[in-house]
């Protein structure tokens, strides 16, 4: 029986996790701030699946509250698959957000589940499962105000690096990158999900992910219908690497004499 803790439980992608992971037979450590949410999901995993579960309430923007899911996968049971799903929005342009505003935003998409990662423990014993959950905005920021683009970007290019160097540790990692969803997030983002079209629903969010999982995906883009744009991306990619080995400015950026 493997365990398998997820952030941002409490609803939306995290309470869907938890309920497919439950169904596999996974026990489970929940995180979210709300320790009712919470109570009401584990009462209902339990009964529904026998499994057990434990339940975390943190902020993890707060680092007190935060270290205690770290102790929690570094000195606790094994965590078998960590599912980075907590992350946030914030409406408005960098200009227009609080300082304090843009670091907790910062803070949990992109400190948070670099921290998590690299508590699980998963490279030392050898096996283990990182899914961190990332956005196709990433692929785009200039269409979108604010940093989210660029927390999400990170996201994709964090599950790159880990993959590369956790990946002959046996530990297998997914970025899962999904398109709108309809989540709590529209709402705290003062959007309201209903006006909005082409709105993918959570349990199929959730459900395609997991068909990437067990295809050993590194990246899994649940609404790309033609994988073929996703391989021509990477192929361009990794291309521009056999150009940037130069030991002299390229002859463009050269001075005219």
């Amino acid at each position: 029986m493997s365990t398998a803790l997820i952030t941002g439980a409490s609803s939306g992608i995290g309470a869907v996790y938890a309920r497919r992971f439950a169904s596999r037979g996974h026990d489970l450590v929940l995180v979210a701030r709300t320790t009712q949410k919470l109570e009401d999901l584990a009462a209902e995993l339990r009964a529904a699946y026998g499994v057990i579960v434990e339940i975390l309430t943190a902020d993890l923007i707060d680092a007190t509250q935060r270290q205690t899911v770290e102790n929690r996968l570094r000195d606790g049971s094994p965590i078998d698959v960590l599912v980075n799903n907590a992350g946030d929005n914030s409406a408005g342009t960098i200009a227009e957000t609080k300082p304090v505003d843009l670091e907790k935003l910062v803070t949990l998409n992109v400190t948070v589940p670099t921290l998590l990662a690299a508590a699980s423990g998963m490279a030392r014993r050898g096996t283990g499962t990182i899914i961190n959950i990332g956005s196709v905005v990433g692929f785009m920021p200039e269409h979108f105000s604010g940093i989210y683009a660029a927390t999400k970007s990170y996201i994709l290019t964090l599950s790159q690096s880990l993959a590369t160097e956790l990946g002959s540790e046996g530990v297998h990692v997914q970025a899962v990158v999904p398109a709108a969803t309809r989540t709590a997030i529209w709402e705290r983002s003062g959007v309201d999900a209903n006006t909005l079209p082409n709105l993918m629903e959570v349990d199929d969010l959730v459900d395609a992910a997991l068909v990437g999982l067990d295809r050993k995906e590194l990246v899994t883009i649940p609404p790309l219908g033609d994988e073929a744009l996703w391989q021509n991306l990477e192929s361009a990619r990794h291309g521009l690497l056999g150009g940037l080995g130069g030991t002299k400015p390229a002859e463009r950026y050269r001075l005219e004499k």
